[in-house]
């Protein structure tokens, strides 16, 4: 009896390796076809610009794209960046004044934006920013990066339209111009009640003249997947949505 079962159990087992190896050749399929999608671009983490229809396409950086050749990035026809700066009450990105240095260095226009945190003081943020701004020739309005990811879940509607206000109050009060960096989703809880009329930087993976029918949108981050010379990985894309001459009336707006 004990023999007969030692033999079943012999028997089994490579069954149970075969499985084992499908399995484990079902899993490596898997991430080689989220790894290929992602190649590929088919989660609609981007769409193709009309560069001939919208001719003024930009980036935007911080420390997570490390050391960057803003030279090698100009002469692939970028023609301006928005800098990460600070975030919160403290936070200063460690990157931004050599960022700012090598992008005005080879001729791009520059901005500068700061990561919005629901849970800390509208005036205390606008301190932070303008503290690692200070000194810092901008030519594109200071971006409020307000977004629900990675973001305090726990503060109330109120308490993030104070904050947001104050924040953006303190910045126009110092002779700025602000810009508003969002989604869909926070262009209608954050951007539409609080910030209309105020230029907006919209994430959003739609064609732009399409976006165009349905937002006020001023540029448009189009892709979080770019390949760009002179930077390590991917980056962020952005496109201007207008003409050269509005790009121009623009940039002209905020000096």
């Amino acid at each position: 009896m004990a023999q007969r079962q030692g033999t079943k159990r012999g028997k089994g087992r490579p069954d149970y390796i075969k499985w084992m190896l499908i399995a484990g050749a079902v899993v490596v399929t898997a991430v080689l076809l989220v790894l290929v999608a992602k190649r590929q671009h088919l989660f609609h983490h981007n769409v193709d610009i009309d560069h001939r229809q919208y001719p003024v396409a930009g980036i935007d950086v911080s420390k997570h794209n490390g050391d960057i050749d803003f030279e090698q990035v100009r002469d692939q026809g970028f023609e301006f960046v928005f800098i990460k700066a600070s975030e919160g009450a403290t936070f200063h990105d460690p990157n931004f004044i050599a960022n700012h240095h090598a992008a005005t260095k080879a001729g791009l226009k520059v901005g500068a934006y700061h990561f919005f945190r629901k849970n800390r003081e509208g005036d205390a943020q606008a301190r932070n920013l303008l503290r690692a701004v200070a000194g810092h020739r901008l030519d594109l309005p200071l971006v409020i990066d307000v977004e629900d990811w990675d973001n305090d879940h726990f503060v109330t509607d109120a308490d993030i339209k104070r904050r947001l206000t104050q924040l953006a109050r303190t910045l126009e009060s110092k002779g700025y111009r602000i810009m508003i960096y969002t989604n869909g989703h926070g262009y209608e809880k954050y951007y539409k009640p609080n910030f209309a009329g105020k230029p907006l930087w919209l994430c959003s993976f739609t064609d732009p003249q399409k976006l165009q029918s349905n937002y006020p949108v001023t540029i448009q981050q189009h892709s979080h997947w770019g390949e760009v010379k002179g930077i390590d990985g991917e980056v962020d894309l952005n496109v201007f949505c207008g003409s050269r001459e509005q790009w121009n009336d623009f940039l002209n707006n905020n000096q």
